[in-house]
């Protein structure tokens, strides 16, 4: 056939319901680019944007002739329900850039699918029906989504084929990116129509259980891979989604979705087996987290091995705010040693560590601005005397895990001495998975006793060559993404579920 002409777009937000709604300016602060200047920035050497989206433009280009239709790509780091006002402009962007450039043989679409709206719990789904049905039903549309992604019966409709992360630490969005390339150029040139089945069990797993280098998680991805590789070429896609509790929508709940080449009855039996095998393990979505009082009696243990903390409850990357105290305080009135602690968002800290300079001591403020909307009631201000021992303007390649190789930009960030205990401060809330953001700053990471990240678990891929998994301690601290789900109130979650329902009964008559 001709080159394909195929449309590339995407807007990528993970929602945390109860957190702080997601502005134009929170997709213009990490990624808004829209025709050649998107094409431009996928093919660049460290692109700032989703590390998949350029990996499919890379694959594409290296596999054949092809017409790229750059339209519009947004990005948000995560945060609360987008604004209705910014869904429809980026909507009506993508819209507009379709109507003027048609027709297509196909498009892809780069999402993250776990954002909520002002005006819609599947925005995702809403977004992608929007394509579908703007282009016609002819196209293929291929779309790569995160493995937290809420999956819903909209989003599965409009799609032709649907590739979902396989790691948590996300560390193969190349790889999916290129699965999505190659898949879209065999469904071109065969002419198949892919037959895509979802099917959920009730469980609504927190974050903290959906690692996948082992645990119930990683053994349906390694089920649902061994299962697709013995039907031989039958079955193109298997995802298993874990789906991002804090959404709080009907659509929340682990999920698996099947891609046949042409049977869907075998994408159905499938996709059937793999829920079985879930619902079977439900009780190992249970996990116990490290308290305050213990974490900060391992950090002060002199004969204890180098252990690293997640303050599991303040996790940048799924909407926290990168500003609670808690734990900091709890190691700084512990007289903590030998400790790096990263990172906290706090700009305004950041100008004044800059206008003072390196060497030079202050009153260290955090949270000298906090508000008093519902998101932040947890960050309550801190105070202690700080040296400032470096300073940088945050513009950084990422060295490991999920943002290896791809360009941040943090704003001004500092590194203060609290008397032992190190603080780095940064300017953009961004989750701290990648020892760059203490690297920046001449902090060394292997000479530490102890490190804190804001982050969930995506750290444990960025700082895997210093810890191994029993050095690893999730700490159950108070925030927007504490993952003790008794303690939400959440609202719109199908109920009942496991294990927010601990006696959910899954009939086997509706099992389907």
């Amino acid at each position: 056939m001709a080159s394909p002409k195929v449309a590339l777009l995407g807007m990528i937000l993970e929602s945390n319901r109860f957190a702080r709604p997601a502005d134009e300016e929170d997709f213009r602060s990490l990624t808004w680019l829209d025709g050649e200047a998107l094409l431009k920035e996928a093919r660049s050497g460290t692109p700032t944007l989703a590390t998949e989206f350029a990996a499919f433009v890379r694959a594409m280009d290296a596999t054949g002739d092809w017409q790229p239709v750059p339209c519009t790509l947004a990005a948000s780091h995560p945060a609360g329900p987008v604004k209705q006002e910014v869904f429809d402009t980026i909507r009506g962007n993508i819209v507009r850039h379709l109507s003027e450039n048609g027709p297509f043989d196909a498009v892809y679409i780069c999402n993250h699918g776990a954002m909520v709206a002002e005006h819609s719990h599947d925005p995702d789904g809403d977004l992608m029906a929007c394509v579908r049905e703007v282009v016609g039903p002819k196209p293929i549309i291929v779309s790569t989504l995160d493995l937290h992604a809420n999956m819903s019966s909209k989003m599965v409709d409009a799609c032709d084929l649907i590739v979902g992360y396989r790691t948590n630490p996300h560390v193969d969005m190349i790889e999916r990116g290129e699965e999505a390339a190659f898949s879209l150029r065999r469904c071109l040139s065969s002419g198949v129509r892919p037959k895509t089945v979802l099917k959920r069990p009730p469980i609504v797993p927190a974050s903290v259980t959906l690692l996948t280098a082992d645990g119930p998680y990683g053994d349906l991805i390694d089920f649902g891979q061994r299962r697709q590789a013995e039907m031989g070429g039958a079955i193109l896609n298997v995802s298993v989604f874990g789906n991002f509790v804090f959404s709080d929508t009907p659509d929340n709940g682990l999920s698996v979705v099947v891609t046949a080449r042409d049977d869907q009855k075998q994408a159905e039996n499938l996709a059937g087996e793999i829920v079985e095998r879930a619902w079977q393990n439900r009780d190992r979505f249970v996990r116990e987290l490290t308290s305050i009082d213990q974490a900060v009696a391992l950090a002060s243990n002199p004969g204890k091995a180098p252990v690293i903390f997640s303050d599991a409850g303040d996790n940048p990357g799924g909407g926290g705010s990168g500003r609670t105290t808690e734990l900091l305080s709890a190691l700084y009135a512990s007289n903590a040693k030998g400790v790096i602690y990263g990172s906290f968002y706090d700009s305004d800290l950041a100008a004044e560590a800059h206008q003072v300079g390196v060497g030079a001591s202050l009153s260290a403020t955090f949270n000298r601005n906090a508000g008093t909307e519902i998101w932040e009631q947890w960050n309550w201000p801190f105070e202690a005397e700080a040296k400032v021992l470096a300073l940088h303007d945050g513009d950084v390649v990422g060295e490991r895990g999920i943002t290896q190789g791809r360009r941040m930009h943090l704003g001004p960030c500092a590194a203060l001495d609290l008397g032992g205990l190190k603080v780095v401060v940064i300017s953009d809330r961004a989750q701290t998975a990648d020892p760059v953001f203490f690297h920046m700053l001449g902090l060394d990471v292997g000479a530490a006793k102890c490190v804190v990240v804001k982050s969930r678990g995506h750290f444990r891929a960025g700082f895997d060559q210093w810890f191994a998994p029993d050095q690893v301690y999730e700490v159950d601290t108070a925030g927007l993404t504490s993952p003790v789900l008794e303690r939400w109130p959440f609202q719109y979650l199908p109920r009942p579920s496991f294990p927010l329902d601990p006696d959910t009964v899954w009939p086997e008559d509706v099992r389907g």
